[in-house]
């Protein structure tokens, strides 16, 4: 136990401020050991001194607690905005705090739990999903209700597809479709924060989810995004900052204006260290309005684990998505790491294995994975033992064979790995840093698809990654009659559909970004039935499943169509 020379207790708020007393030299750091409700968090650093170390250890105070009236606290950019005031001890601590400042809002959390839990099914808040009509349209079905009451038998595992007969056009749904837990959790979050902050400012860090309708009724409710999806910061009036445009005096940057009583809500997706420290700089709650789904953190706790062991972390994941941004961000502080796109790119890197200690070995590596490594990243000394985590939206199939190719790799150019040391590819060829709902909306998909199927319509933001993924599988069966969709719109006629190209390659790729019409039943004489599989990503709306059916029996004759009470009484029947 150090004694009480040698150790100094930080507090900090729940907005991130530091406890601070004023002396006749200048501000210091109040010592929490003498505050009875500070929590001392595992956090430390030492802070050399002329008679020794002194120990750092980093606390915080829960939210209302009431302080000693001698305490004042400030946010590290109101300490480091006026140096003047502070004293020299206080100037050192700053310094040596920079490199923990992504670890002040979690001080009162265990480094395995959680920032943000799945909630329970009896402790979810159904009623942001109807606050109106507009809302209700979006996020309520009666249809896919009765629907995942029938099929989702397990949360965590497939079943049967449900069919739906209209008559004319006949539909089949996987069991597992829509929303995920994490996305509902978030879509909550987003909901009751701005209802129950009426009179504050509230920010998202960028898209909530990757969907453009729940987007914008969150916007349409007073919610703001600080950034785009890809990072590009707005300004004050909603305009998109770049050189072309920059921040203005008139017209700042929504950063630059944020203040210790705004909210900025973090997405699903999760938030890179460097976001996490503006806002801890600026003094605003964090921890409080995280929204991080808890199977992006098991990535990330995975990813930890493995660079305590000694591990390289290969992120398979798209460079430019916020969740493989804010995985790569959180890795770095544990372990070296780089990304690779797909199992194209896995092979490139496997390719450098055997000549990992020649020269040029470095320059080829830096040539093909420029921007997506870690600075410093050494290959001679950085590729000699690797393990994987994926980007949890992606395909489990992939995944794995991209370990598997990278452990041949390693077998080709070093044998076996040795009895009783390290193997060279770390994890067991697990896959589970997958999330299990994009998963399990995968085997659904794959069983509705061994049916007997005319077309196929994935529905889903166009920056949806599951989505995409989604869409690759019936693409594989389907080819040209499997559709990429946004919502109901997009159904022009029985003989068009305006489908989305993703851009598999990357943003700015000419093989996708872009919408184009394909042909869907342009001589159809109605002489049978139609089947017609409906899925959506993990961020669509149950509404928008519903408005694409009605949308597609809007196109079939009236007096051919069965009507939905008889369709939903099949299905109570079942």
């Amino acid at each position: 136990m150090s004694s009480p020379a040698s150790e100094l207790v930080l507090v900090f708020d729940a907005n991130n401020r530091l406890a601070i007393r004023f002396t006749p030299e200048g501000r210091v750091a109040a010592d929490g050991s003498a505050l009875p409700q500070a929590h001392r968090s595992r956090i430390g650093f030492d802070l050399p001194g002329e008679t020794g170390p002194l120990r750092i250890t980093l606390g915080c105070i829960p939210p209302e607690q009431p302080v000693d009236t001698g305490v004042v606290f400030y946010s590290i950019d109101q300490l480091s905005g006026s140096p003047g005031a502070n004293t020299p001890f206080l100037a050192d601590i700053l310094a040596a705090l920079e490199p923990h400042l992504v670890e002040l809002p979690y001080l009162h959390l265990g480094e395995n739990d959680f920032i943000y839990k799945f909630r329970p099914a009896q402790e979810r808040n159904t009623s942001i999903y109807a606050q109106d009509a507009a809302s209700g349209a979006l996020y309520q079905s009666a249809l896919c209700a009765t629907i995942k009451a029938l099929a989702r038998r397990h949360e965590r595992s497939a079943a049967d597809p449900v069919p739906l007969d209209f008559g004319a056009v006949q539909y089949l749904l996987p069991s597992h479709f829509g929303f995920c837990l994490g996305v509902k959790n978030a879509i909550e979050r987003a909901y009751e924060t701005l209802a129950e902050n009426p009179g504050r400012r509230v920010f998202m860090l960028s898209e909530l989810i990757h969907n453009p309708f729940v987007n914008e009724d969150l916007l349409r409710r007073g919610l703001r995004y600080l950034q785009s999806d890809k990072g590009v910061p707005f300004a004050v009036s909603g305009r998109k900052i770049n050189a072309d445009q920059p921040a203005t005096p008139d017209d700042p940057a929504r950063w630059d204006v944020l203040a210790p009583e705004d909210i900025v809500i973090i997405p699903a997706f999760g938030a890179t260290d460097e976001d996490k420290r503006r806002l801890v700089r600026r003094g605003l709650a964090v921890c409080a309005y995280d929204a991080t789904c808890m199977l992006v953190e098991k990535v990330w706790k995975a990813a930890r684990s493995y660079g305590r062991d000694g591990y390289t972390v290969v992120i398979h994941g798209k460079h430019e998505h916020e969740e493989t941004k804010a995985t790569f961000s959180n890795t770095r502080r544990h372990a070296p790491a780089v990304i690779v796109r797909n199992l194209a790119e896995a092979r490139v890197l496997a390719g450098l294995i055997p000549a990992r200690g020649e020269p040029a070995a470095q320059a080829r590596f830096e040539a093909a994975f420029a921007g997506r490594h870690t600075e410093g990243f050494s290959v001679a000394r950085d590729l000699d033992r690797i393990a994987v985590v994926n980007q949890t939206t992606l395909l489990v199939n992939e995944t794995r064979e991209i370990i598997e190719h990278l452990r041949g790799a390693y077998l080709a150019s070093c044998g076996p790995d040795t009895p009783g040391a390290p193997a060279r590819v770390g994890g067991s060829g697990r896959t589970d840093t997958l999330c299990y709902a994009t998963q399990v909306n995968q085997d659904a998909l794959g069983r509705a698809l061994a049916r007997p199927l005319d077309a196929a319509f994935v529905i889903g933001g166009k920056n949806s990654s599951n989505t995409y993924q989604l869409w690759r599988v019936c693409d594989e069966k389907l080819g040209r009659m499997a559709f990429f969709i946004q919502s109901e719109a997009d159904i022009l006629s029985l003989a068009e559909v305006a489908h989305y190209v993703f851009p598999a390659h990357g943003p700015g790729t000419k093989d996708g970004g872009h919408t184009e019409t394909r042909p869907l039943w342009p001589d159809e004489d109605f002489a049978r039935p139609r089947r017609i599989l409906i899925t959506g990503g993990a961020s669509c709306p149950d509404g928008l499943i519903q408005a694409v059916i009605a949308r597609i029996n809007s196109l079939f004759p009236a007096e051919r169509l069965r009507p939905v009470e008889s369709v939903l009484a099949d299905l109570g029947r079942a």
